[in-house]
């Protein structure tokens, strides 16, 4: 099921699915404290000073690693038009080497979790080619097992601009200015996290501040991170935040015990 509504003059789409089963789950615990992590559209934006050949192999790890099937995986690749031709070319390269097959033969793409999830991730990629998106490779499919793909000249008004896809199918959408791709990012109602590639740290600070992700990665792609490091999700991403303190911190009750002695044991002023 899709939802669509119009945010800050872009048509933004969503997956329910992570949504409403957090909602549904919400009004069932009543006051009981949750912790949820409701999945992503992790933006990845690249500015025109980047290392091209260090975000290129980024997007590699961070959208085709398990198949795209991770929440952190690059949901969605916003690019300064200045280098887009250039990273798409670098990334073209780098995805053609990618192995495709079983798990057993332990291939780098292998086979989406279910059928209705890789007919899902067919219907984004119909309304791509519908609307004009430049496909880099032919789309293939056998069952539950879709090749990599890569989606050039993605618009906003397309599917796969705003819906998780969770497979291996990635859309590079070009960016005329910093603010469109921050634009872009914040528009969706997802949040988990997010990456930035530049050169320059005073820049990635500041789109890094300005982008509404849980987590920001600066010339990285998203991850997980160690057990004890932060890790949440804002918007429809989730609730609360993950990591051995603040986990145990979400699950405690605080509880207040008041002595009061029968004399002051200080004098006010």
């Amino acid at each position: 099921m899709v939802h669509c509504f119009h945010l800050a003059g872009f048509p933004t789409y969503h997956m329910l699915h992570w949504c409403d089963t957090g909602i549904a789950i919400s009004k069932k615990a009543g006051m009981i404290p949750l912790q949820m992590e409701l999945g992503g559209k992790d933006a990845c934006i690249v500015l025109e000073d980047a290392d091209l050949d260090l975000v290129a192999a980024n997007i590699i790890k961070g959208g085709f690693s398990y198949s795209g099937q991770r929440c952190t995986a690059v949901k969605v690749v916003l690019v300064m038009e200045s280098v887009a031709d250039t990273l798409v070319e670098k990334v073209k390269s780098k995805v053609a080497k990618l192995t495709v097959g079983p798990p057993e033969d332990d291939c780098d793409i292998t086979p989406v979790v279910s059928e209705s999830s890789a007919n899902f991730i067919e219907g984004l990629v119909t309304d791509a080619k519908q609307k004009g998106a430049t496909f880099c490779q032919e789309y293939k499919r056998e069952g539950n097992l879709i090749w990599p793909l890569l989606l050039d000249h993605v618009r906003p008004d397309m599917r796969i601009a705003w819906e998780e896809p969770f497979g291996p199918v990635l859309p590079v959408i070009r960016i005329g200015s910093v603010e469109e791709g921050i634009h872009h990012c914040n528009a969706s109602n997802f949040g988990l996290q997010g990456c930035v590639f530049t050169k320059d740290i005073n820049k990635a600070m500041l789109i890094s501040d300005a982008m509404e992700s849980g987590t920001i990665q600066i010339n990285s792609a998203p991850a997980r991170g160690p057990d004890h490091f932060p890790f949440q999700g804002i918007k429809d991403s989730g609730i609360g935040s993950q990591g051995i303190t603040n986990s145990i911190n979400m699950m405690t009750k605080v509880k207040s015990t008041v002595i009061n002695l029968p004399t002051p044991s200080y004098t006010m002023g």
